[in-house]
């Protein structure tokens, strides 16, 4: 089920992005070159309820939300701009010549942010769709709030 997993799900949400070259959920990365000791969140009881210290998963464990923040980043390509051009060539007379200097977006990171918003979204309500169901946002509401009531009992015993 591979296609399932929420994080692959947000993953290619994010990389569909034009310029976006790769995908970090939590702190992926630095946990790639770390122990497992040094990375695994460790969970505690507070206040009755179970609690994680840290979010080095960035929400998501199993490919599914462990019910923490989600943090997910992209990272993007240097922009076309080019104010030292690069050695190239000339298709027409193929010879070698350095390429033009280009003027484009001078910073396209603010714009990214809120189109990665706007691919992360329908990910994320169809999995909520998935889990509770529902045809009004009423409805949906009223599921989670039962799910919510039912683990709050569970929790309890």
């Amino acid at each position: 089920q591979f296609d399932r997993k929420l994080d692959a799900q947000l993953a290619a949400a994010i990389v569909s992005i034009q310029a976006v070259k790769g995908v970090e959920i939590g702190t992926a990365f630095r946990n790639a070159v770390s122990f497992g000791s040094e990375v695994h969140d460790a969970m505690h009881l507070e206040n009755g309820s179970p609690v994680r210290k840290t979010n080095r998963a960035g929400g998501i464990e199993g490919g599914m939300t462990n019910g923490e923040i989600i943090h997910i980043r992209g990272a993007m390509k240097p922009i076309s701009t080019l104010m030292t051009p690069l050695q190239s060539f000339d298709f027409a007379s193929m010879e070698e010549v350095p390429s033009r200097i280009e003027r484009s977006d001078t910073c396209a990171v603010p714009a990214c942010g809120v189109i990665a918003e706007a691919a992360v979204a329908p990910v994320i309500a169809n999995a909520v769709l998935e889990k509770f169901g529902g045809d009004s946002l009423n409805e949906v509401a009223e599921r989670l709030e039962h799910y919510r009531e039912r683990i709050r009992q569970q929790l309890q015993r």
